[in-house]
């Protein structure tokens, strides 16, 4: 498919509890729509320590920001509070930010962490405490993360469709041109 060409270039930020399918769905809908993805949790995996991992993920922001070409990014996103100063800095680097709320069962999440290993069950609990949903003033578009990826991807379209039909100027024509138009009588 194209790429998605918005009257302002989105910053879009996956929230969910892990396990939750935010990375599958990032991973597809970048890959579909041509997009930048970055995942903040494959960098800090390879960095030398927390604070390098830090710099490369806000290296990596801040170089796709100048492209003023819509992303998506996984980072920490468990707390309002990491939220709001991802909001604060998209909108700082004229994107509009965009909250994807990935929404599963506990048990779904525990069972599907514990089973790739990406966590422990201390690691998991710890996340789940620390974890806030997102406040209806952050406007979340809620999807299921046990939907096909289909029908998440059509939620998440319809309502960047709507911000941006929202956002066009309306469209006028010419008196001029109106009355040019053809008239047949059969």
């Amino acid at each position: 498919m194209k790429p998605v060409h918005l009257s302002r270039p989105h910053a879009i930020m996956m929230v969910g509890l892990p396990g939750s399918g935010k990375t599958f769905f990032a991973q597809q809908f970048a890959e579909t729509f041509n997009a930048p993805f970055i995942n903040a949790a494959y960098v800090e995996e390879r960095g030398r320590d927390e604070e390098a991992s830090s710099e490369l993920n806000a290296m990596f922001l801040g170089e796709i920001a100048r492209t003023n070409q819509t992303f998506i990014y996984e980072g920490d996103s468990l707390s309002r509070t990491h939220r709001t100063d991802f909001a604060r800095w998209a909108r700082m680097h004229n994107y509009q930010p965009l909250f994807v709320w990935v929404q599963v069962d506990e048990s779904t999440c525990r069972r599907r962490v514990l089973k790739a290993q990406t966590m422990t069950a201390e690691q998991f609990d710890s996340a789940i405490k620390r974890f806030s949903e997102p406040h209806i003033h952050e406007k979340p578009i809620v999807i299921s993360g046990k939907h096909t990826y289909a029908t998440q991807a059509r939620t998440v379209l319809s309502r960047l469709g709507s911000e941006n039909r929202s956002a066009a100027p309306p469209s006028v024509q010419s008196a001029e041109r109106v009355a040019q138009r053809p008239i047949r009588v059969q």
